[in-house]
């Protein structure tokens, strides 16, 4: 080690270390750790351009131990990224560029939001997969237009955590040689050592599930460097170099005492660490030899991008319908045009399981789209995800099916990193009821605001025999809590087109489909009101003249006996409006005047009927309203005397309607 890469490797450790002293909060341990094997990852192998972040060809770095953001934003802010001193100074404080945990910012080299444990392992196997896929559509021999790593530093918190083993599987069964994750080794936690619950063999579990694994030393740049080196070359296997750290290295006092992995130094011992490291006792000392050695970075970055270009220059010569499809991919310029593609179904058709109509649209927006790609954790068949022209994913030319097995949790995660190429569309399917493996992974993409299709089959207890175990009740009310998450349950084959429509189209965010695993009718449109309706939301259905002395409210497939209760109502002489909702966020996005269009306020008499938690209902049928709904678990049975049981026939529907008339 030169005395300039110690001055650098300090310089990373004590500007974290005052930038946390500075917001009295934050996580010291892991930046002082992992300040040396990050400066030789960030110095010599990470390929990246502080002029430009979203180089497409960049390589990725994902900080899965997102309590270390000091360690990310420090390196940024030396390589001359857009994090400034002042950033560094506003650690952790309101409306900074340097939050708690790293938050997706593509603009500042941020790649990924990290902090729960576990995910950033994940969605960088995700990452990896991406750029397999890209690399198999769009390289030719003599031009590696896609040709990048996925480095990552990962802590023993992130190898504890379930989703991290799942992703973990999967990568070493794709033979993802393009990932290199350091494993920050501290064998510290908050609870104190890792011997109270983590005494495996990592290396082993990971050489079983096909890794690359090699022990290092973190503090021995020499043997850091050869370690990565040799990473670099497995092309089948994914690597982790398991580094021996310490938490808060250089800390006379607090050294892999547990205390500082979530508290500040305190303004002593950072005193006794700037002596013990040699270093001034000035707050935020960037020392100028080590900026400007950092700041290389700028000139050899706009060197390895202008290499690019030049090579991309020519590959456009040679390939132009293959560089014709890259830009259309990475301008997002591909269109469809929904309503030529995709003809109506009709009503005379027979009935038709919403799942099943998206198998159908699903096929269909794949002939077109060619950067269209997913699959289901082993659901592919109940599921409907099938790509039916085109192989497995890496198996066979154009393959794009994944098979993500049994493990809904990293599927999501891995979703989210396909997405943030931000050149592929990923979906990925499994029961409405396993969502609840997937929330972590769901509300990170609604954070970072990734375009991925989370597809939701079995959506109620019509998945009938195979029981409550089996039957979402509170799963759709979740979700429709998590802020900037679409979720949308269409009522028939024909709103399935419309919601695949606005899932394709609307790429500031994930979109939850969710779709029954029983037939339902097709509506039909020429008598009720069109399905392109959907858009907005929530929209009548069907209505009376005038205003309506009662408004029936429903989703999915319990629109349809609330339309023959609807028709019974009408036939007896009373006013009745059907409201759909198939989506609350698109109708809260409505004007106050389209949403009072459509449930007046004066009307107070409503009538909700959805086969789950009523609990979201509340606001659209208000207190002088009703739901028929379930707050409680299933029974197994076969799906038609389940929906007798629990009143979601005609007969109830009517019968608790006409009770609210008369109240």
């Amino acid at each position: 080690m030169t005395n300039l890469d110690q001055l650098c490797i300090n310089t990373i450790r004590i500007l974290a270390a005052d930038a946390i002293q500075k917001a009295d909060s934050g996580h010291p341990g892991a930046p002082m750790g992992d300040a040396d094997m990050a400066y030789v990852l960030w110095t010599e192998f990470l390929r990246h351009n502080p002029s430009n972040p979203k180089w497409p060809n960049r390589d990725r770095f994902v900080l899965s131990a997102g309590h270390a953001s000091m360690l990310l934003y420090s390196l940024l802010h030396l390589c001359g990224y857009d994090i400034t001193m002042d950033d560094i100074k506003n650690f952790r404080q309101l409306d900074s560029k340097t939050p708690g945990h790293p938050e997706y910012n593509p603009e500042c080299g941020i790649e990924v939001s990290t902090g729960p444990l576990g995910l950033g392992f994940a969605v960088g196997v995700g990452m990896a997969m991406a750029e397999k896929y890209l690399s198999r559509m769009f390289n030719k021999p003599g031009f590696k237009i896609v040709d990048y790593k996925i480095y990552g530093i990962v802590s023993d918190g992130d190898i504890m955590e379930g989703v991290s083993y799942e992703a973990a599987s999967i990568a070493g069964h794709l033979k993802l040689g393009n990932i290199i994750y350091l494993y920050s080794d501290n064998k510290t936690t908050i609870d104190g050592s890792t011997d109270l619950t983590f005494t495996e063999n990592v290396a082993k579990r990971f050489d079983s599930m096909n890794w690359h694994v090699e022990n290092v030393d973190g503090y021995d740049l020499n043997d850091i460097k050869r370690a990565i080196n040799r990473a670099k070359n497995e092309t089948n296997r994914p690597s982790l170099l398991i580094v021996r750290t310490h938490l808060g290295f250089g800390s006379p006092n607090k050294q892999n005492v547990p205390d500082i992995h979530g508290a500040p130094l305190g303004e002593v011992e950072l005193k006794l660490t700037k002596e013990n490291l040699g270093w001034p006792q000035k707050k935020f000392h960037i020392p100028k030899d080590a900026l400007k050695h950092f700041r290389n970075a700028i000139e050899t970055g706009e060197k390895h991008e202008s290499n690019w270009n030049e090579l991309f220059k020519r590959y456009k010569e040679k390939y132009p319908e293959l560089s014709n499809r890259w830009e259309k991919i990475i301008g997002c310029k591909y269109k469809i045009n929904w309503q030529e593609k995709f003809p109506d179904f009709e009503p005379n058709a027979g009935n038709i399981a919403t799942r099943s109509a998206s198998g159908k649209v699903i096929n269909d927006i794949a002939d077109i789209l060619p950067h269209f790609i997913g699959g289901s954790a082993d659901l592919t068949p109940s599921n409907v995800t099938a790509m039916k022209k085109f192989g497995n994913i890496y198996e066979s030319e154009g393959g794009r099916n994944i098979h993500f097995g049994i493990r809904e949790h990293a599927m999501a995660a891995i979703m989210s990193g396909m997405a943030l190429s931000k050149m592929l569309i990923p979906f990925g399917g499994t029961y409405l009821v396993f969502s609840d493996y997937m929330i972590p992974a769901i509300r990170l993409s609604a954070l970072m605001k990734v375009h991925v299709i989370y597809i939701l089959t079995h959506d109620s207890i019509g998945v009938g025999e195979d029981g409550p175990s089996h039957h979402p009740i509170s799963q759709l009310t979740n979700l429709r809590a998590m802020p900037d998450l679409l979720v949308i349950r269409p009522a028939d084959a024909n709103e399935v087109i419309v919601a695949w429509e606005i899932a394709i189209e609307k790429t500031d965010g994930p979109i939850a489909l969710i779709f029954t695993r029983q037939s339902v009718p097709i509506i039909d449109r020429s008598v009720y009101a069109s399905h392109q309706e959907l858009k907005k939301g929530g929209y009548i259905l069907a209505d009376c003249e005038g205003t309506p002395e009662i408004i029936l409210i429903a989703t999915g497939s319990e629109v349809h006996p609330t339309l023959e209760a609807y028709e019974e109502l009408k036939s007896q002489g009373i006013k009745a409006r059907l409201v759909v909702i198939p989506s609350f966020e698109l109708f809260e996005e409505q004007s106050d005047d389209y949403k009072e269009s459509v449930l007046p306020s004066n009307v107070e008499k409503r009538l909700a009927v959805e086969a789950g938690a009523t609990l979201g209902w509340y606001k659209y049928v208000g207190l002088k309203g009703d739901i028929i709904g379930i707050d409680r678990y299933g029974l197994s049975a076969p799906a038609d005397l389940l929906f007798e049981r629990f009143g979601f026939t005609k007969e109830n529907i009517l019968k608790k309607a006409l009770a609210l008339l008369n109240r």
